[in-house]
């Protein structure tokens, strides 16, 4: 009988505690949802070059003294990802009152002259800003270039398959059509790139063809290169 009751003061003590814990946690999680208990104190911005870090932080919108579990931090990337200059952005809390943003920035590949100023063109064939070109970056020749132009997207992928060391040596890049593509060399010499297809291969022969004496090496054929 005893032993009965003990069980149950202990089962009692258990609930009782079980209980206050519940309540104290719904405290916590209360005080920390609706108060500034933890409000965002800090924001850090990475990965910036190009883009103004006050920028971003107008894209992030956060209301001063609200809690950061109350913080779409999706809806705050997208904000971010959709400045012109950002490729993509990844925004986090740190608790207990930072927001961390980490920022891709876009990167011209080419660019192409337009009434206004140079066009300059991503990876991805997005035109992305009107400005001033970087050193290195390839001209492009097309007769309708523009982010919707198929040429220009052809001339794009090519650049992105080059090797490096071929990349660093292009000047500009002439696209007649999406198969009809040249590479202009800064030293004058010209590569005859033809279409998209078997752009592993053409990236492959490529550089050994470069070794030969010529002007101008042709690999859109790229089991028949040639060189004049």
């Amino acid at each position: 009988m005893e032993s009965g009751r003990s069980r149950w003061r202990q089962d009692r003590r258990l609930w009782l505690f079980s209980l206050l814990g519940v309540c104290v946690l719904t405290v916590v999680m209360v005080l920390a949802w609706f108060t500034p208990v933890l409000s965002v104190r800090t924001v850090q911005v990475e990965g910036l070059t190009a883009v103004p870090e006050a920028a971003v932080r107008e894209q992030l919108q956060i209301p001063a003294g609200t809690s950061m579990l109350r913080m779409d931090t999706t809806a705050m990337a997208r904000r971010v990802a959709g400045i012109p200059k950002v490729h993509t952005a990844r925004v986090q809390r740190m608790y207990p009152s930072t927001i961390r943003v980490t920022v891709t920035e876009r990167a011209p590949v080419l660019y192409f002259d337009g009434p206004d100023g140079a066009h300059l063109v991503d990876g991805d064939g997005i035109e992305f800003a009107v400005e001033p070109t970087p050193i290195g970056v390839p001209k492009l020749l097309t007769d309708r270039p523009g982010g919707a132009d198929p040429a220009t997207a052809a001339a794009v992928a090519v650049l992105r398959i080059l090797p490096p060391a071929l990349v660093a040596q292009v000047g500009e890049v002439v696209a007649r059509t999406i198969s009809d593509i040249s590479l202009q060399l800064t030293d004058g010499r010209t590569v005859v790139w033809g279409g998209t297809n078997d752009a592993e291969r053409k990236a492959q022969v490529v550089l050994p063809l470069l070794t030969r004496e010529g002007t101008v090496f042709d690999v859109s054929s790229p089991n028949l290169v040639t060189v004049k």
